[in-house]
């Protein structure tokens, strides 16, 4: 996920300052990470070094003045081409699940069955979230109950291949 691309799309509903930018991507994408405001300013800055954003003014809401960006013609073509773009399937299997199993070989079925309860109890908690959540909570929660789903369906694959190994 490109940063510069969710400013720059937070910037197209209106002109906005830092904080606001950190509070609604923390906001509105609920379950990732939340941005640091040290980072918030140096995607800033960069988007306004390209041209992609500029500054608006100045803004004084009961508290010390913040610069408000504004998103620029070449913003806005910039975050129409990242928003059509399709993401690309991942070319690698990565993650530290896969590793772990790969590197422990068949002594893995304590850990996959670990790692599933660990799953389970995550999945309860985030349909727990989903009852009160709002939309961009129950999105997150969402996305990330069906990654897990599909790391469990891989969890028992792989605990059944080392089950027929064994028999083999």
């Amino acid at each position: 996920m490109s940063i510069g691309h969710v400013l720059l799309g937070l910037l197209a509903e209106r002109p906005k300052h830092g904080y606001e930018l950190k509070k609604e991507h923390d906001q509105r994408l609920a379950g990732a990470r939340p941005l640091p405001y040290g980072q918030v300013y140096a995607t800033l800055q960069r988007l306004e070094r390209d041209g992609l954003a500029e500054v608006a003014g100045t803004s004084q809401e009961g508290g010390p003045e913040r610069t408000v960006y504004a998103i620029t013609d070449g913003g806005r073509a910039e975050l129409e081409r990242w928003l059509n773009a399709v993401e690309p399937p991942a070319p690698y299997v990565a993650g530290s699940l896969f590793a772990r199993v790969a590197v422990a070989g068949k002594a893995a079925d304590g850990y996959l069955v670990r790692q599933r309860e660990a799953h389970l109890a995550r999945m309860r908690e985030l349909t727990a979230e989903k009852a009160a959540g709002a939309p961009a909570q129950v999105l997150a929660a969402d996305y990330a109950l069906q990654h897990l789903d599909a790391d469990l369906r891989w969890i028992e694959t792989a605990l059944a291949r080392m089950r027929e190994d064994d028999h083999a």
